[in-house]
């Protein structure tokens, strides 16, 4: 589940938000005035919706914006006249007085692309370093030359114990090494 972090700088308005996302059975991992205070706990969470209004106690909704971490979604609850402002600068936006079905919409909405994008983040490999992958073909030269195998060979017997063991392909070309310098 995405944790939502409430900033306005009125604490009743935040408190306000606040009880209708939990009623609704969100996550609300804190309220504040301040976008410092945002900021720390945005840094911490990782994954967040930060649900707030134009200007906090010490920023701006832009300055605020351009400060989070790269995976936190913002949704902006103001009056009309700013939201063209809002659309350029690809935040989301609801008008005040809020509807609260509208409001509970778009924040499960935000939460389901914030997800779709942890899956698809999680689900690509991760790159190697140039140091990871010249392990990797030292280990997979040191296989070929003792065992007379092919490069196609060396690495799926790298592959094949990567997975035996649950270990990197990395560690397994470690493995591989020590395996060989006891010989």
């Amino acid at each position: 589940m995405v944790s939502v972090i409430v900033a306005f700088p009125r604490m009743e308005d935040a408190r306000a938000i606040r009880s209708l996302l939990l009623k609704y059975s969100f996550t609300v991992a804190g309220m504040y005035t301040s976008g410092a205070q945002v900021l720390q706990r945005a840094d911490d969470l990782g994954d967040c919706i930060v649900v707030c209004g134009y200007q906090l106690a010490d920023m701006p909704f832009q300055s605020l914006q351009e400060s989070l971490p790269e995976y936190c979604s913002m949704l902006l609850l103001t009056a009309k006249p700013v939201w063209d402002e809002c659309h350029v600068r690809g935040i989301c936006c609801l008008p005040m007085p809020l509807k609260p079905r509208q409001f509970i919409e778009t924040v499960g909405s935000l939460a389901d692309q914030m997800m779709e994008l942890r899956r698809k983040r999680k689900s690509r490999p991760r790159q190697r370093s140039q140091e990871e992958n010249s392990v990797i073909a030292r280990a997979k030269e040191l296989l070929q030359k003792v065992n007379h195998w092919s490069e196609e060979e060396a690495h799926r017997y790298l592959q094949r114990c990567s997975m035996d063991s649950g270990s990197s392909l990395v560690e397994t070309a470690y493995m591989v090494f020590s395996m060989y310098d006891n010989e």
